[in-house]
């Protein structure tokens, strides 16, 4: 008996049928903001500077409430992870400030969850259908790139210097930021610090190097309980922050995993990104435009 030629051709079709091609992106995570941007909107750049500007492959902005608490307004982290880093598609990570603690809080808490794999296709609140109805654990993140990190806290949240009523602050006091979550625990997942020392307005109050905003105790990853004064090693009166994963002057270790890949021995970056992709931003957008491929 004949094999129907029908049911060969099919045979066939299912054998060289495409199969779905594996997707680079780079998600972009703001810190504290005065919560202009749009939740589940990953093309609203408004928190970094100009959309059209280059900012590593396929980019996407992963926006949340930043006026508002961390553990609260984590699950647009984790819906944008969700949506890119998992199945065969991979994610550059860069974050600002306190995007640091969003996704640290997310890796260090949910990074060893079953995730669906999502099919990169967001609905208006940025949540993206399954594809085949199989988990994995974790996502796919190559490496995190962090902007004047504020995983640490800043002494300004201490001393009530941002003098606002938004529940972030409480979140940004240095002993509350590092007892949040395992610093430690990011999955195996490298996280490169850049830190930035333009700091002016507020040196006095911020400990050793400063962005104006948070000091280098927090920008290079540095462990314990509370910040501590860390600088450049032209100062004198200061231990250094180390280049690097190795402990700093003195001995303080880094958490696991944090290396400092800029430090700011010019001072000539600071904090924000302020709508233009400034500041040690820039440097981040730089080397993300360079290695997230």
């Amino acid at each position: 008996m004949r094999f129907p030629v029908r049911a060969a051709l099919a045979g066939a079709a299912l054998l060289f049928a495409p199969q779905a091609l594996a997707t680079n992106y780079t998600l972009w995570i703001h810190g504290k903001n005065s919560g202009g941007t749009k939740q589940g909107n990953y093309a609203d750049f408004s928190a970094w500077g100009p959309a059209s500007t280059a900012a590593g492959v396929n980019k996407k902005a992963v926006n949340w409430d930043g006026r508002q608490r961390i553990g609260g307004q984590n699950v647009y982290i984790r819906d944008a992870l969700d949506c890119y880093c998992t199945g065969d598609n991979w994610c550059y990570i860069a974050v600002h400030s306190a995007g640091n603690l969003q996704i640290g809080y997310a890796l260090a808490l949910y990074g060893g969850s079953a995730r669906y794999k999502k099919n990169a296709k967001p609905n208006a609140s940025g949540v993206c259908g399954n594809t085949d109805g199989k988990t994995q654990t974790g996502w796919n993140i190559k490496w995190v790139n962090v902007a004047s990190g504020a995983a640490g806290g800043s002494e300004l949240a201490d001393m009530g210097e941002w003098a606002v009523s938004d529940p972030i602050v409480s979140d940004l006091v240095t002993t509350t930021a590092r007892a949040m979550y395992n610093h430690n625990t990011t999955r195996g997942i490298r996280f490169n610090m850049f830190a930035g020392a333009k700091g002016k307005v507020y040196s006095g109050l911020l400990p050793g190097q400063d962005d104006d905003a948070v000091s280098y105790h927090s920008t290079g990853g540095v462990s314990g309980s509370a910040g501590g004064a860390y600088c450049n090693p032209s100062d004198w009166f200061c231990n250094d922050l180390t280049l690097g994963s190795n402990a700093c002057e003195g001995g303080r270790a880094k958490w696991t995993n944090h290396f400092v890949k800029f430090r700011d021995d010019g001072e000539s970056h600071g904090h924000g990104a302020n709508g233009k992709w400034e500041g040690i931003v820039g440097k981040v957008r730089a080397d993300m435009v360079t290695n997230a491929k």
